[in-house]
């Protein structure tokens, strides 16, 4: 066995002037960037639905305690025991607006707003990683287990 050891900096990628090749390449890129573009839509989906169940469960607690708190009232007599109805009746709100209404297309236009207007707010700190960053980091990683193999 040979020792092969290349530096990371000294890879280089062949350079196609074929249009058949670059083509192949084009539609693949197309392709995985669809391929996550549904799969990001399958995520909201199932957000959506997790939101739409806790909405169940949380009206159906709503409307046991709103009930509860009725028959409470009917026996003092005392409007304050409504009170803790007043919370509960926000939280339904909210959640009714987000499983059915239009808090989704609220919150879509703001962020459509903060990325027009606002796009000093989205940097990532350290900046966009770069095939380069991302190569030395694994390197790093990979020396550092080298070095330090019973630290993992």
């Amino acid at each position: 066995m040979g020792n092969k050891s290349t530096s990371h900096s000294s890879i280089s990628y062949p350079q196609h002037d074929d249009p058949a090749y670059k083509k192949c390449q084009e539609l693949k890129m197309e392709r995985w960037i669809q391929m996550h573009y549904q799969i990001k839509e399958r995520e909201q989906a199932m957000e959506l639905a997790r939101t739409r169940e806790l909405f169940f469960w949380l009206s159906g607690f709503y409307l046991t305690s709103f009930f509860v708190t009725v028959s409470y009232y009917q026996r003092l007599k005392r409007p304050v025991v409504f009170l803790p109805m007043i919370p509960l009746t926000f939280l339904c709100g909210y959640y009714a607006d987000m499983a059915y209404g239009s808090k989704l297309h609220r919150i879509k236009a703001e962020a459509n707003m903060i990325m027009e207007h606002e796009p000093e707010l989205l940097h990532w700190p350290g900046g966009l990683p770069t095939v380069a960053s991302i190569d030395e980091a694994r390197v790093e990683a990979e020396m550092e287990k080298k070095m330090h193999p019973h630290h993992s």
